[in-house]
């Protein structure tokens, strides 16, 4: 049930309206990261999936592209992002993107003092890739944890 207002457990989007200034920026943040955001779809997946285990996020674990499967997104890849660290299917880059997450969300202070980490990030990344990855895991933590808190949304399947 939803901790506030009168809304349905499944309205992603009602409570927003509640604070339409910040519920619409943080909309037009979200659409920049889909829309515009420059990591490939694999990379991007990944590190969102990650996040959204660590919420505990129903509507993030349950979120799919309408193109996923073109981009190899099938339900395999979802399947096993609790094992990125050692299942096969992942790539080094999208295993490197979900450590990231994984220490965004867990220690981001330990992830920063990590040379060896980001020579790593910098083998396989540009900047402007891990501008995007750090921008973009920003917006997975928020938002999830945000819906969670409130228990907003949390039947959803979200499709982009």
């Amino acid at each position: 049930m939803a901790r506030i207002g009168d809304f349905a457990p499944d309205d992603l989007i009602g409570w927003m309206g509640l604070s339409p200034t910040i519920g619409g920026a943080l909309g037009g943040y979200a659409d920049a990261v889909y829309r515009h955001g420059r990591l490939a779809p694999r990379v991007r997946e990944i590190a969102r999936m990650v996040i959204a285990l660590d919420n505990e996020c129903e509507v993030c674990r349950n979120t799919r592209t309408t193109d996923g499967a073109a981009d190899g997104l099938d339900e395999t890849f979802y399947e096993h992002v609790a094992d990125w660290p050692t299942w096969s299917g992942y790539s080094d880059t999208e295993r490197l993107a979900a450590e990231f997450a994984s220490r965004f969300v867990r220690d981001h202070v330990a992830l920063r003092e990590d040379d060896d980490f980001w020579t790593r990030a910098h083998a396989v990344l540009s900047d402007e890739e891990i501008t995007d990855l750090t921008l973009s895991c920003a917006l997975w933590l928020g938002q999830g944890r945000a819906l969670r808190v409130l228990d907003v949304g949390q039947a959803c399947r979200l499709t982009l």
